[in-house]
């Protein structure tokens, strides 16, 4: 066997390890903790962020995932000052993932929530945010990178339902608001209505 047979030979990489999805760029938060003991992490919650509002491309919210924001830099950060949230993914608008909390640990993403009965989504969800405004469109790499993600995590974990900021926090919350398209995102990934929020799924039926 050649050197180049060798390596062509080692087995691939799992795209997963220990909560941590290798594709993603690493980086790490302060902002999470456990789980509570034999929970299911059964649902998937999309959001979208964008700071200062309708600003993309810069390291703002990778500085507030990460306790590292300057809330001088703008005036809109002193209505946030001292918060202190994180989410397991961010997809920026080039389509580049970062993760910043293990899924087996419990990100600060959701707040005040309820879905499926259940109350404290932070609890049993994975949040992914996507780079962008509440009610505006957000580009075809994103959508190609959150189908690729989710797909791998519908592989990993139990997921049962897919649902937005929106749907767990009625009234509080807008996003990822009338912007995302629910009816590209279950195409892209085959995933039976019943997965989705009520109001998606009669969507997808009319």
């Amino acid at each position: 066997m050649t050197p180049t047979d060798s390596v062509a030979a080692q087995p691939e990489q799992p795209l997963w390890h220990q909560g941590w999805y290798r594709p993603a760029t690493r980086l790490d938060s302060p902002n999470f903790g456990p789980r509570p003991p034999q929970i299911q992490v059964d649902l998937i919650v999309l959001h979208s962020i964008s700071l200062p509002p309708g600003q993309y491309g810069g390291p703002e919210v990778h500085q507030l995932f990460t306790n590292q924001l300057d809330w001088q830099a703008h005036p809109y950060f002193q209505s946030i000052e001292g918060v202190t949230v994180s989410s397991h993914f961010f997809i920026q608008r080039s389509g580049v993932v970062w993760q910043f909390v293990s899924c087996d640990d419990r990100a600060w993403h959701a707040g005040v929530s309820s879905y499926r009965g259940r109350t404290n989504c932070n609890d049993d969800s994975i949040g992914i945010e996507l780079e962008g405004l509440e009610g505006k469109p957000f580009e075809p790499a994103q959508y190609a990178a959150l189908a690729h993600l989710c797909a791998s995590l519908l592989h990993q974990y139990p997921i049962a339902h897919i649902a937005g900021h929106e749907h767990i926090a009625p009234g509080r919350k807008c996003d990822p608001g009338a912007g995302f398209d629910w009816v590209q995102f279950q195409k892209s990934l085959g995933l039976h209505p019943q997965c989705l929020p009520v109001e998606v799924q009669q969507r997808l039926s009319s």
